[in-house]
């Protein structure tokens, strides 16, 4: 159903380092540069980050995120710690996330900009 998504960064080079060591973690690599935008995927760009020079952070309040789909739960791990790493926040460690309809494994992270993206997986049993 949906194609690509992107978000906003007001620092490109420091967006393009940071993401491509956190989505390393799941699989995805830097595909595309342009002056103005770099594309990561395994196949296409399916993740894109926009420069916006005079872009605030994003505001906490706002409640958008974005969430990734990990293979293992050991995945989803590396994408936190890589996201860490490369000078995110976590906004929620690695663990289950029991719901009341699906049992998910999941980490959330903050890019430097505010952007806020989750890493996801459903582990049987």
């Amino acid at each position: 159903m949906i194609d690509h998504i992107s978000v906003g960064v007001s620092d490109l080079e420091r967006a393009a380092r940071f993401y491509e060591a956190t989505l390393a973690a799941l699989g995805l690599a830097r595909l595309v540069a342009r002056p103005r935008t770099v594309g990561f995927g395994k196949a296409y760009p399916e993740f894109w980050i926009n420069l916006r020079e005079n872009m605030a952070p994003v505001a906490r309040e706002s409640g958008a995120h974005i969430c990734l789909r990990a293979k293992t739960t050991d995945e989803v791990d590396a994408f936190h710690a890589a996201a860490l790493a490369a000078g995110g926040t976590s906004d929620g460690a690695p663990g289950i996330r029991p719901h009341d309809r699906v049992r998910y494994y999941a980490a959330f992270v903050v890019d430097p900009d505010g952007n806020r993206i989750e890493a996801v997986t459903f582990p049987q049993g």
